[in-house]
């Protein structure tokens, strides 16, 4: 069995900050999310998703840096 992780205190974001802060278009995200490449999105109702800021957050750290070589 795997440790739950404590969700109390990470705020979930939506996709228009999602796309804000990652500076990716919406089918760059969904196609990504698909293989394996960005953070699977949470499922609030029927037509809502957001995502977990932290998992966002460590998704971007973890990014190479344009011209950085």
């Amino acid at each position: 069995m795997t440790p739950m992780t404590d969700r109390s205190n990470d705020r979930l974001i939506r996709l228009p900050e999602v796309l804000r802060r990652t500076g990716l278009s919406r089918s760059t995200i969904y196609g990504w999310i698909e293989n394996g490449r960005f953070p699977r999105q949470v499922q609030l109702s029927a037509r809502c998703v957001a995502w977990y800021e932290s998992e966002v957050n460590e998704w971007i750290a973890a990014r190479p840096r344009r011209g950085s070589k």
